[in-house]
């Protein structure tokens, strides 16, 4: 058999140039795309920062990076469905990193520490936030860091919104949200609880605020359309874990059946066992 080029198989998109043989004209070249983990958090985090400087052990670092953009670590660290770690691809080699037991390790420890951001240089800008839920929470923080003047006015007595009256305190420790909430009422948020805004337009001119950020979340449960479904003994979960909070827990009876299988709805099985009920089907 003749060894001319006719015989040799083929390279696929490669040269032919004298003396050299085929070459491949490809080249690698390096794309900066987002981490997976960063991609999939609500948050907005700079998952990949903030992980690394914590791996160096360089936490308060860490933390600055992590609050720059999320300022309740310590909060969302536990109650944080944490889809990063579903998207975080060193599960493909062994298991996820536990980015969400690393976030709440770096905000109990800033709470340790007493670690704090500082506002920015006064603007004379002033805005008015309803709802002091995690939105309004945040907005104030990232306007605070901005320079610029906050009051947050919300009907419930105590802040945090859903985070206070939506999740467990077993699953959230009203300790843990009430020192997120306090860092952010150091750099100079004013609070109003138990004030109901009705009329934003007329609440902006008599305070002479410059803007207003409405942030009134949707603290309303889901229903169902069957019949007596208004009926005395249906209730809905947030209904339910808001009534708790607010020390007027319903007597639930001996059996609570619970329609969903969802996180919501193992809440309301803990909740109604913690409440007397000797079953609580689902």
């Amino acid at each position: 058999m003749s060894l001319i080029p006719t015989d040799l198989t083929p390279v696929l998109q490669a040269t032919m140039q004298k003396g050299a043989g085929p070459q491949r004209w490809q080249r690698p070249t390096w794309v900066d795309h987002l981490p997976p983990c960063n991609s999939a958090c609500p948050a907005g985090e700079n998952i990949q920062a903030w992980l690394s400087l914590a791996r160096e052990g360089n936490f308060e670092a860490a933390w600055r990076t992590l609050v720059s953009d999320n300022p309740m670590p310590a909060v969302h660290g536990r109650a944080c469905y944490h889809p990063c770690e579903t998207s975080c691809n060193r599960k493909d080699l062994d298991e996820a990193v536990l980015i969400h037991a690393v976030e709440r390790f770096l905000g109990d420890l800033a709470a340790e520490k007493g670690w704090t951001v500082a506002p920015g240089p006064e603007t004379g800008k002033k805005v008015l936030i309803v709802g002091a839920g995690p939105a309004g929470l945040s907005c104030a923080w990232h306007l605070r860091r901005l320079g610029h003047a906050v009051e947050i006015r919300d009907a419930m007595p105590e802040p945090g919104g859903m985070l206070h009256y939506g999740i467990p305190a077993y699953r959230l420790p009203r300790a843990d949200l009430a020192k997120e909430v306090a860092r952010i009422r150091a750099m100079g948020v004013t609070f109003t609880m138990n004030t109901k805004v009705d009329d934003i337009e007329g609440a902006v001119a008599a305070g002479g605020f410059d803007a207003c950020f409405v942030a009134i979340g949707a603290q309303a449960g889901n229903h169902l359309d069957i019949p007596a479904a208004d009926g005395s003994k249906m209730v809905d979960a947030i209904r339910l874990f808001e009534d708790v909070e607010a020390g007027r827990a319903p007597k639930l009876g001996r059996v609570v059946g619970i329609v969903g299988g969802g996180n919501t709805a193992m809440d309301a099985a803990r909740v109604a066992k913690r409440l007397g009920a000797e079953e609580a089907i689902l």
